[in-house]
């Protein structure tokens, strides 16, 4: 008997048809003699809708009340979930975040979890009850309905199966797993069934759209075993953990992730001294602006070109700040670029390979791809390429380093 957390989100639950098969699929893994506890987001489109509300009476709501509303998805897909399980004959029961207790601090729309405290749900899983729990959502220390903002269904699953040491936490979502990158750009693309913490971090923070990074990181920090799953086919999934793979001298990447989002700025003739990189770049952090690749590049007139990038939304504010910045300054002339996107190989066996870098930057010079900017870690290099070239740079990659086939 093991002890399993199961996340389904709104797409998962989008429907009373879905409904049912989610209860379908949470009886099979009860009558497995499984503890299961399921946590659900808002049908598919709610949040949405209740958000459209709360603007036809106010254009700038209050963020406290905004909580209150948007709870209200989640409460709704609980008690139909369990309602579900009932008809199946599963003894379930519902709980909201409040009723869980699971505590976060006061920042209304994007609350981080503090604590949680499992008894009441160590108590009806002891009693063979199958226990659903509202996403997304906690409570303050004074009583005050939070949200955890986006991701936060995934990270309340997560978090639940920390506090419960839970053997796995099970992510089900429109997609069987994890792949060695988009199917939709790349038809070769492979399922890995298993990725470590580190490697699903990057991809993660690199664009792939599977699990929000928040999560990743909640399951990494306490060693929750994290599994990707389909909603809608049976499937061994993606196992995402800790431990390195024994076989990692042979995979040298993982996979393949890109950023559609990114957006280049570029500082040019900046009067070179000591300070300069916190002049450009502090009343952009000011502005509560992330800044992802940063290069700098020092001319022989004693002047600076700084360029990085920053999410294409934050791009016309960040330009604005750019500008001010570069008449304070003195510095020649500013330019951006929303027409880019940034591509990003990943893989801990990078740790034991030399020449991945090189190996990447052939490939794209075969096809006559130019590399605008490039950074690096231990275990990822990233490049900023034309955005036109986005498919054709996936694929020569991921052929490349032969990640259609199986390792």
């Amino acid at each position: 008997m093991a002890l399993i957390v199961q996340k389904y989100g709104g797409t998962s639950v989008g429907s009373v048809e879905r409904i049912l098969a989610v209860a379908e699929k949470v009886k099979s893994w009860h009558d497995r003699g499984n503890q299961v506890v399921v946590v659900v987001s808002a049908m598919s489109g709610e949040t949405n809708r209740l958000i459209e509300l709360a603007r036809q009476i106010d254009p700038d709501p209050s963020p406290r009340e905004m909580d209150v509303l948007l709870s209200t998805g989640e409460q709704v897909t609980i008690a139909l979930l369990a309602m579900a399980l009932h008809r199946l004959g599963v003894d379930a029961r519902s709980y909201t975040g409040g009723q869980v207790h699971i505590r976060t601090d006061s920042a209304h729309s994007k609350a981080r979890i503090m604590d949680i405290d499992g008894t009441r749900v160590r108590a009806d899983l002891e009693a063979g009850r199958v226990v659903v729990v509202a996403g997304f959502q906690g409570v303050d220390e004074n009583g005050a309905i939070t949200t955890l903002g986006r991701g936060g269904s995934d990270t309340t699953a997560v978090a639940m199966a920390a506090a419960l040491k839970a053997d796995e936490c099970q992510i089900y979502t429109d997609v069987d797993g994890v792949y060695t990158t988009d199917p939709r750009v790349e038809p070769k693309a492979r399922r890995l069934e298993r990725i470590t913490f580190e490697e699903m971090l990057e991809m993660a923070s690199s664009g792939s759209k599977v699990l929000q990074i928040r999560s990743v990181e909640f399951a990494g920090k306490y060693n929750v075993p994290l599994r990707v799953l389909s909603s809608f086919e049976e499937g061994e999934g993606t196992l995402i953990t800790l431990d390195e793979e024994d076989d990692v001298e042979q995979a040298k990447i993982s996979g393949i992730a890109f950023s559609r989002d990114e957006a280049k700025l570029t500082i040019r003739g900046v009067p070179d001294h000591p300070g300069v990189a916190y002049q450009i770049l502090g009343p952009i952090g000011e502005a509560n602006i992330e800044v992802d690749m940063i290069v700098q590049n020092i001319g022989k007139d004693g002047t600076t070109d700084f360029t990085f990038t920053v999410h294409r939304n934050d791009l016309p504010r960040a330009l604005e700040i750019l500008k001010k910045t570069a008449d304070e300054l003195g510095a020649r002339e500013v330019e951006s670029d929303d027409k880019i996107v940034k591509i990003a190989l990943v893989g801990v066996g990078m740790r034991s390979h030399a020449g991945i870098a090189s190996t990447m930057f052939k490939a794209l010079a075969d096809e006559q791809i130019n590399i605008q900017m490039i950074s690096t870690s231990e275990i990822k290099v990233s490049v900023i390429v034309d955005e036109k070239y986005l498919e054709l740079a996936v694929r020569t990659l991921h052929d490349a380093f032969g990640l259609d086939a199986e390792n």
